[in-house]
């Protein structure tokens, strides 16, 4: 039977000519196997029983319900690092941006281009949008994932003086971080010392919000700040009210609202850091593997809402999966179903994330559909599936 597979939004061809022949690509949401999304909101989508994950080509999920999603067996999938160049090189221009007036010297010219006098004029009105270099100053990168790390590489090459704070950092990160990065093990700290300020990290509770008005009040008087990661990580008043006083010298933002938008020295992009041609093909073809691996052989990499577990290829005659809650005697109850009708578990893999886990087995029988209702009616399973 083909998997079916729904697009929520347009992925790029490079991604959707990975999956197999066999897959089917249809409009019907409530039909499909897989979904891919991108900015398309689904917290108001029901989730079909048949539906058994989503894959967003991006980064962010806060418009999937990963919760509901997680109590469905729904596996949903991120796409890490796969837009981080794009973002870092319109950090780049953000901190150009908030160093040199540069849209103020682009309007001046655009309002006065049919003045006969323009060049003569120009000699004159440029040092109203003079700046300065970025070059010796000091940048702090809050969060060193997939895309700080490359900003705070990138800064260092351009001459700064780069501070990064992430209490959890991945190794990997940590190795591929240029040596000359100061690690920093208090974020007041970056507050107190860095005439930049860019932000990275995931919006959660206890970030949200975090760049407030205790936080500016540590901050040397004329910082600029970079917001590339979420809105909901600045307050928006009081980061209005910094920028009134000149604490703030100027604020660079991907993510404009009402509250900011048209704010004096608040430069509000519209959410153009993942907008290259590259990135939209890296996100696509990384979230329609995490598919076809999780439909084909039962592997997790990238979830959001269930652990990572790989158990390769099935290397005997059938594959089960099973999505359940995070509880004792799983794996006992699991094996013991196969052991009554004279089944052998030849390979088993189980990991936890928070509440759920998942559990992978490979057998030598070809499981019955008695077999799937006995593992169904395990207290805690949630979702099982045959290969």
């Amino acid at each position: 039977m083909a998997v079916k597979v729904n697009c929520l939004n347009p992925i790029a061809a490079c991604g959707m000519e990975l999956l197999p022949d066999t897959y089917e690509i249809t409009d019907n949401y409530a039909d499909a196997d897989a979904v891919l999304v991108r900015s398309a909101s689904m917290h108001d989508l029901e989730l079909s029983d048949k539906l058994l994950c989503v894959a967003r080509a991006g980064a962010g999920v806060n418009n999937i319900p990963l919760d509901k999603c997680a109590e469905k067996g729904v596996v949903v999938f991120n796409t890490p690092g796969a837009n981080a160049n794009g973002v870092k090189e319109l950090v780049v221009a953000g901190l150009l941006l908030a160093s040199r007036d540069l849209m103020g010297g682009y309007n001046w010219v655009k309002d006065n281009a049919s003045d006969e006098n323009l060049a003569k004029a120009v000699e004159k009105q440029k040092k109203q949008y003079a700046g300065n270099e970025i070059a010796g100053k000091k940048l702090g990168v809050i969060g060193l994932g997939a895309i700080g790390a490359k900003v705070a590489n990138i800064a260092v090459r351009l001459g700064m003086e780069v501070y990064g704070y992430d209490p959890f950092v991945s190794v990997d990160a940590a190795w591929g971080l240029s040596k000359y990065i100061k690690h920093i093990t208090n974020v007041e700290d970056i507050y107190k010392e860095c005439d930049y300020i860019t932000i990275h990290v995931p919006a959660l509770p206890a970030t949200k919000g975090m760049l407030n008005a205790d936080a500016f009040a540590m901050m040397k008087d004329g910082v600029r700040i970079l917001n590339f990661a979420r809105d909901v990580l600045v307050n928006d008043e009081d980061i209005k009210a910094a920028l009134a006083s000149g604490k703030v010298a100027k604020y660079v933002t991907d993510f404009p609202n009402p509250a900011i938008a048209g704010t004096e020295n608040v430069i509000a992009l519209p959410h153009l850091g993942a907008s290259t041609e590259e990135s939209e093909d890296n996100c696509a073809i990384m979230a329609c593997k995490e598919i076809t691996d999780f439909m084909e052989n039962g592997n997790i990499k990238n979830s959001v809402n269930y652990p990572n577990v790989n158990m390769g290829v099935c290397g005997d005659t059938a594959r089960v999966t099973i999505c359940h809650k995070n509880i004792p005697n799983m794996l006992t109850q699991f094996t013991g179903v196969f052991a009554k009708q004279g089944g052998n578990v030849s390979g088993m893999i189980s990991q936890a994330k928070g509440e759920y886990a998942y559990s992978i087995l490979d057998i030598d029988k070809v499981p019955t559909e008695d077999d799937i209702n006995a593992l169904l009616a395990i207290d805690g399973v949630i979702k099982v599936r045959a290969i």
